[in-house]
């Protein structure tokens, strides 16, 4: 049987301030590319990379290249300022692009599959992490573009639903490493936490300053003002130092330290292919599922047609390294499994809540009524450790 070869486009800037994060999801897709190739008889795929650095202009050159030379099915971009650039030329020129990361919600578009998590898996369960075992006074940070501005709203509205107050919002540029200021702000209104949406090397430079600062003040950071995130993965642990790892709390949807066979397969795999790293990540993952959810659907469709694909991938239902994946018909967003980890000296995450079943994708939380208060109240979380 003659195979059917595909081109797919992967775009991710694995050079950048964010590049480390890109560098893994890279690996994910490409550890997905080598098992669809070794494994089917019936397609294989071809990655074409491409690297814009982070730069919003190169993503749409890189785009409209791409869809120029015929690629149909593009997989990437991490940040939401990079994935608004391009979904004109999909929408355009008819192309998927496959998104691979966590991210603010509010969207839906006919030529986009949404492999990374929704608001309602990663922020709600982190309000009501925060709200029920934490405290109720925040201080917000983030980066100063949409993923950070839209996050830290719903994260506002939602915790004032829970009875809580967020004490200030402070932006900083993409990349920017001054953050003096901000721990200054942050340590004079002695929130209960700071909800960080700052991304690459301006976050690891916060955790470092902002571990030493209260250190040198007598503060126990880790206890007394933990670091919550959405965005916190293993291959940034490194980055922050060992001076500043441990003790900071992540909502997301798949850490490396789960005990599955699924999990320790693709560990195996994704190490063996990519001795020198970085390590697997949510994004990791999530680039490894939209390749697979592609490939399966290319299958079925027997076509790159992205229309026909995009009605042939809500078919799939995919075993996972965090469980059970399946696209949702509706909205073309993934049914995840929340968790919540605390990173630890070891450069991993204690896993200490998880949902008990994958949860459907809500993108524009019109299933919470009112507004938030249903998925507060909803009993999605077990206790795996305190």
């Amino acid at each position: 049987m003659a195979r059917t070869n595909y081109r797919i486009g992967v775009m991710l800037s694995t050079t950048g301030s964010y590049s480390v994060v890109a560098r893994s999801m890279l690996n994910g897709a490409l550890l997905a590319f080598r098992e669809i190739n070794a494994g089917r008889d019936d397609i294989a795929l071809e990655p074409v990379v491409v690297n814009p650095a982070g730069d919003l202009a190169s993503y749409r050159s890189f785009s409209l290249e791409l869809l120029g030379s015929g690629v149909r099915h593009v997989v990437g971009c991490y940040t939401s300022s990079s994935r608004k650039e391009v979904i004109p030329c999909f929408e355009k020129f008819d192309g998927l692009l496959w998104y691979p990361s966590h991210y603010e919600g509010f969207e839906s578009s006919d030529n986009v599959i949404y492999t990374g998590a929704a608001p309602n898996q990663h922020v709600l369960p982190l309000v009501d992490y925060l709200a029920s075992r934490v405290g109720s006074r925040a201080f917000c940070v983030g980066s100063n573009y949409i993923w950070a501005w839209e996050n830290n709203r719903i994260f506002r509205e939602a915790l004032a639903a829970r009875g809580g107050t967020v004490l200030a919002e402070r932006y900083l540029s993409v990349g920017d490493t001054e953050v003096d200021q901000v721990i200054a702000a942050i340590i004079d209104q002695r929130p209960d936490f700071v909800f960080n949406n700052l991304i690459g090397t301006s976050a690891y430079a916060f955790f470092r300053a902002f571990r030493a600062a209260c250190r040198a003040r007598g503060i126990d950071q880790a206890a007394e003002i933990p670091v919550a995130s959405c965005t916190l993965s293993e291959p940034e642990l490194p980055e922050i130092g060992p001076d500043a790892v441990d003790g900071h709390l992540s909502s997301s949807v798949y850490f490396s330290s789960l005990n599955s066979a699924e999990n320790g397969a693709f560990i195996r795999a994704y190490t063996t292919s990519f001795p020198d790293g970085p390590v697997s990540s949510a994004d990791a993952e999530a680039s490894y599922i939209a390749v697979k959810l592609l490939g399966a659907a290319l299958s079925q469709a027997g076509t790159d047609d992205a229309r026909t694909v995009r009605a042939a991938v809500a078919d799939q239902r995919l075993r996972a390294p965090q469980g059970e994946v399946r696209i949702d018909r509706q909205t073309f967003h993934a049914w995840l499994t929340p968790r919540i980890g605390r990173s630890t000296v070891s450069g991993q995450f204690e896993v200490l809540l998880e949902s008990r079943e994958p949860i459907a994708p809500d993108p524009y939380l019109v299933q919470s009524s009112p507004r938030f208060a249903s998925a507060m109240r909803s009993p999605l979380l077990k206790v795996v450790q305190s």
